[in-house]
């Protein structure tokens, strides 16, 4: 089942290769989206796929070398239909 979420990433995750990171990261397990680092140090991501699949774009941007993430806020939103590949905004 496709899922979408709204995930806020804080910690060390501006400048650090974060957005090119995910991208791959989405691209490798199939999902779609997109990145874009926000006005107070956090990166924001929509990202849609299975559960699974977006659960595994996390756990490898968590094995970035430089990245570190101290907290994930996490929200299901509607998936978007007709969605496809996954960019940097």
């Amino acid at each position: 089942m496709t899922i979408r979420r709204y995930i806020t990433f804080y910690g060390w995750v501006q400048g650090v290769g974060f957005h090119y990171r995910a991208m791959h990261a989405a691209q490798l397990y199939g999902c779609s989206g997109w990145v874009r680092n926000e006005w107070d140090g956090s990166v924001a991501m929509e990202i849609q796929g299975e559960e699974s699949q977006i659960d595994q774009v996390i756990a490898a941007i968590e094995r970035g070398t430089y990245v570190r993430i101290e907290h994930i806020d996490s929200r299901s939103i509607p998936p978007v239909d007709g969605e496809s590949g996954f960019r940097i905004e």
